[in-house]
């Protein structure tokens, strides 16, 4: 597929920026919004963008990610990841324009003991995956012609990540607790916009999982971020349920990407290769 006029909503998060470094690197005409300029929720604030680009194809970023606050405030989330999504499939079907959508792990209850195809039945057991499900079953129910990808512990130039609030949490502290029974995996922005783009030039259309290959707990990741930043801070190894946080977090709920590489006809390197 080709395209000429792209927009970029959350041009601002850490995968909006990838984006936006790749676009002005290969000097590719974009137009971004984040939330200080547009509120995804807002339909005519969406229509007049549409109305006035025409884009040909829409990447979405924006997601509310705050998974503990989508506790509280289940409203704010629902109206990002749900409304949001729902406004941009009306649009891009009225536009004719080209939708691709991130979802989450957080679709899945945890419970499997094997890693997560698309045929799995998601069952999410908190707001923000909830939210997420709903914005993937709007699009569907709109869209024929979009691309749904699901990530997990998404991480690139940002504060919402894992290894930002670990490097943070370690300048503060000697000693660490780190959960053992969450795992899933890790996955880098530059990955996402390098397997987003080949996924467009090659035009696959569905919901897929975009994930590196293998998996590792909580603590298996801190220790590998301990070792690439030479971090002395001790970790120790805890359950999840011992932090006592809002929302419940799955257990297991690695993704499977083994669909997507076959479409893409390249096999994707273990999570390790990618930090």
């Amino acid at each position: 597929m080709k395209f000429n006029r792209i927009l970029l909503i959350g041009d601002k998060g850490q995968l909006g920026k990838e984006f936006s470094e790749y676009f002005n690197l290969n000097n590719i005409e974009f137009i971004g919004y984040d939330i200080d300029k547009l509120d995804v929720s807002n339909f005519n604030s969406l229509k007049d963008i549409f109305s006035s680009y025409h884009p040909d194809l829409v990447i979405n970023c924006s997601a509310y990610t705050l998974v503990d606050n989508a506790e509280k405030d289940y409203e704010s989330a629902y109206q990002v990841n749900a409304i949001g999504a729902k406004y941009l499939a009306l649009l891009c079907n009225e536009f004719n324009s080209f939708l691709v959508h991130y979802s989450t792990d957080y679709v899945f209850d945890g419970k499997n003991n094997i890693t997560y195809t698309e045929a799995k039945k998601p069952n999410p057991i908190n707001n923000y995956g909830k939210t997420k499900l709903l914005g993937e079953e709007y699009i569907q129910s709109i869209l024929s012609n979009d691309l749904i990808l699901r990530l997990s512990w998404v991480y690139g130039n940002g504060s919402q990540n894992f290894i930002y609030k670990f490097r943070d949490w370690a300048s503060k502290n000697n000693s660490l607790n780190i959960s053992d029974d969450e795992t899933s995996v890790p996955t880098s922005t530059k990955f996402v916009v390098e397997n987003t783009i080949k996924s467009l030039e090659l035009g696959i259309i569905g919901l897929f999982h975009l994930v590196p290959n293998g998996y590792c707990s909580r603590y298996e990741w801190a220790e590998e971020i301990k070792k690439k930043f030479n971090i002395e801070t001790e970790i120790k190894k805890i359950s999840k349920s011992e932090f006592n946080l809002p929302a419940e977090r799955p257990t297991f709920s690695a993704l499977n990407s083994q669909k997507i590489q076959e479409l893409l006809k390249v096999d994707f390197k273990n999570w390790k290769d990618y930090f």
